[in-house]
């Protein structure tokens, strides 16, 4: 599969008569934007506004961030969600409003939501307080159960996306990127004398609000697959978890997922980056055990050499994590882990 993600600059965003992009401006017609979002009877309300880099600004609770994307060609954003599924996702050409994201919020959902400070100290450490961000406040229908608000707050998130990412397709982009991955059989032979690389990625999916979608479908529910990177940049994976922000993997993040993009960076020249393993994170120790196993095996089928393995979330699925590194290198393939550190209460 070969993508072009073209990017589109935006330098700020603006409140007018009409949705469009000019000069590195993204005007946003607010009006659409509620309306839209206000289709979803399960939404009482919706507030749109706008926090920009360096104001005195936080935004909380957030929900979920995400980049506002179109497909020119090659079929649908978001496939399974916003557009179709169809084998043209992860081909053709995407652009990108490259520096602004949007950004959901309201009413708590899980008490451990997101938070992004625009300045002060806080937003060295946050990527969004450096983006221009149109916030979405949404406020649900009263009596509405909380899985169910946050599918509508979600879908209120996308849909946007997508409709400010309309106003990039017929413009000409700043910077074009082009990723390529081909058929199993075909790349191996395309760099026989560089190491065969691929990730396995582990996607949230422990439920109660603690999940990700994969084509649309709720990760517990498939086993183990191999994906086609270009496929995760046209939004094939969207996040739907609402807890553990230092764990948590948003939309934003899987577009731009930086394991991908760095192993294209190496692509062809110290390493043969071959794919990526999709996998997920259950609860139940059979699960982990059958998924952990097929895992392994379909590192086997791509004759890999190396792995590397980033999981989301932390203590449940730190299990699934090591069964994998276990069975992946028991099987003959290096394996390297990507964690995250941090300090538990009470700790000095």
């Amino acid at each position: 599969m070969k993508l072009e993600l073209g990017k589109i600059l935006i330098k700020d965003i603006r409140f007018d008569q009409s949705t469009h992009v000019k000069d590195g401006v993204l005007y946003v017609n607010k009006e659409e934007v509620e309306k839209l979002v206000l289709q979803d009877e399960k939404l009482a309300g919706c507030h749109i506004d706008i926090a920009r880099p360096g104001e005195s600004v936080r935004i909380t609770p957030v929900k979920d961030v995400i980049e506002p994307r179109v497909k020119v060609s090659g079929g649908d954003i978001f496939p399974g969600v916003i557009g179709k599924v169809s084998p043209q996702v992860g081909t053709g050409r995407t652009h990108a409003l490259d520096g602004c994201c949007v950004v959901t919020a309201g009413k708590i959902v899980g008490f451990q939501e997101g938070v992004i400070d625009m300045s002060g100290p806080a937003a060295d450490y946050c990527p969004f307080s450096k983006t221009c961000n149109l916030c979405v406040v949404v406020e649900p229908a009263d009596g509405l159960e909380t899985h169910v608000y946050e599918k509508a707050a979600r879908m209120a998130g996308l849909k946007v996306a997508a409709y400010l990412g309309e106003a990039g397709r017929n413009l000409e982009p700043d910077e074009i990127l082009e990723f390529e991955t081909k058929p199993i059989f075909e790349q191996a032979n395309q760099y026989p004398d560089l190491p065969r690389v691929g990730y396995i990625h582990m996607l949230q999916s422990q439920g109660l609000l603690h999940d990700t979608y994969y084509y649309g479908v709720d990760a517990k529910q498939f086993i183990p697959t191999f994906m086609y990177p270009t496929e995760i940049m046209d939004g094939a994976i969207v996040s739907g978890n609402c807890v553990a922000p230092c764990d948590k993997v948003t939309t934003y993040h899987h577009l731009h997922n930086p394991v991908i993009e760095d192993c294209y960076k190496h692509h062809g020249k110290d390493i043969n980056f071959m794919g990526v393993i999709l996998t997920n994170e259950n609860v139940f120790l059979a699960d982990k055990e059958r998924h952990s196993d097929m895992v392994a095996k379909l590192c086997n089928w791509m004759g890999l050499d190396g792995v590397l393995i980033t999981e989301e979330g932390y203590g449940n699925p730190d299990t699934d994590l090591m069964m994998n590194c276990r069975k992946v290198e028991r099987a003959g393939t290096k394996v390297v882990l990507i964690t995250d550190e941090f300090k538990p209460f009470g700790s000095n």
